[in-house]
């Protein structure tokens, strides 16, 4: 089931609240999943050109039980905008829709777009490029993370749509 949400109306409802609170993120994430719009609590990672740590949390659980029901996660990855090497390709995107993952978001770059864009996940990322990362198990989890100079923090709520992304930390819907 598809999430029903518009970030110009959470915009809207929270314009006012502290940058703490209420983040938008800058409008330069490409859309590569099949899933256009995707919500969940935030999981962190921090990695520059190693994508050893993103194939480890897509290869885990992505989700949360709740008393309503299963939520999906959202993986941000602060890649550094790194233009250079893919932090996600077809295989890890196929292992983050496998394990319930609702979106991947990447301050860098995926491969194999053909491959991404049929999986039932949201994917973000800055561009494409077919190089992949050599994996030397480096990179920090679980810690707040800047995307394009906006903090996001582990267990903040992310919400994507076709107008944006916004962060709060606390959840909306």
């Amino acid at each position: 089931m598809s999430p029903s949400f518009a970030t110009c109306d959470l915009w809207d409802a929270h314009k006012n609240a502290a940058p703490e609170v209420f983040r938008v993120l800058p409008s330069v994430l490409r859309d590569f999943g099949a899933r256009r719009v995707f919500c969940g609590p935030v999981v962190t990672v921090k990695c520059y050109e190693d994508n050893s740590l993103v194939k480890a949390a897509v290869e885990s659980a992505g989700f949360e039980e709740t008393p309503d029901g299963r939520i999906g996660k959202v993986l941000v990855v602060d890649g550094a905008g790194s233009l250079r090497r893919a932090l996600l390709g077809g295989n890890l995107g196929a292992a983050a829709a496998r394990n319930g993952w609702a979106g991947v978001v990447i301050d860098g770059c995926v491969r194999d777009v053909a491959e991404l864009a049929v999986l039932d996940v949201g994917i973000r990322a800055l561009a494409s490029i077919p190089m992949a990362t050599e994996r030397k198990n480096q990179g920090l989890q679980n810690l707040a993370v800047q995307i394009q100079g906006v903090w996001v923090h582990p267990g903040d709520w992310l919400y994507a749509d076709a107008d944006g992304i916004v962060i709060s930390a606390t959840r909306l819907l």
